[in-house]
């Protein structure tokens, strides 16, 4: 089994407590910055009308439900809203949502979607998940219409030491596997999370990968002592 597939099995074993652990572990704080990341990006794009919004490791759903309902409170229409994740139990979970979205089992970095189909994609948490990462983003340009966004958020490696970071370093290192253990009665699962962190790229990186892959940066916004990172990008029209 490579690193990719243990993965995607860790996230199947924990996919019944998932949300549960989501909503104890960031004290409900993770909801504001979805809402937030809808709102920006539909700014950004500043269409009425959309015919497809992807959202990759898409995990339970929580970001298709997210779209659909600030699509709705914005007056945008929303023709297709689908959620893309490589893990059979988290797509279990969604599905018995009932949520206005269609769900696909895939990965990242081979994505069933024609070039250029889709308007807004969005990646919440599961960048870091993302083996071949610099494959997943190119997957992402391909797919995108020309001056489709890109909208990620993510918990990104801090480059500096601070006295916040510390603070989140000793949350995320030291609380947080205790209490998604507990939860999930899977430790391995998150003492994975922090490891991921720290093993992941700082925002400056992510941001250069960004560019040399082709997309346009429009917005860069840290939350909570940047225990989170909102990244909206943009494919070039030409």
């Amino acid at each position: 089994m490579n690193q990719q597939e243990k993965i995607v099995s860790m996230f199947d074993n924990i996919a019944g407590t998932y949300d549960v652990a989501n909503r104890v572990l960031s004290f409900g704080v993770d909801k504001g910055w979805r809402k937030e990341a809808c709102e920006k990006t539909f700014d950004h794009y500043g269409k009425e009308k959309i015919d497809m919004i992807l959202d990759v490791a898409c995990g339970t759903g929580d970001m298709c439900d997210y779209w659909d309902k600030f699509a709705r409170k914005k007056g945008i229409t929303i023709r297709e809203i689908y959620g893309a994740d490589p893990s059979s139990g988290m797509l279990g979970v969604a599905e018995e949502k009932g949520l206005n979205a269609n769900f696909i089992q895939a990965e990242a970095k081979d994505l069933p979607v024609k070039d250029n189909a889709v308007d807004i994609l969005s990646i919440s948490y599961g960048l870091r998940n993302v083996v071949d990462r610099k494959e997943g983003l190119a997957e992402f340009y391909r797919v995108l219409k020309p001056g489709g966004m890109l909208v990620i958020l993510e918990f990104t490696k801090l480059q500096k030491k601070s006295l916040p970071s510390i603070a989140r370093d000793f949350y995320m290192k030291k609380i947080l596997p205790i209490i998604g253990g507990l939860l999930s009665k899977n430790f391995d699962a998150y003492n994975y999370l922090p490891n991921s962190i720290e093993g992941f790229l700082t925002r400056e990186r992510l941001i250069e990968e960004l560019g040399e892959t082709g997309f346009l940066l429009k917005e860069a916004q840290g939350y909570s002592m940047d225990i989170s990172t909102l990244f909206i990008a943009q494919k070039p029209v030409s």
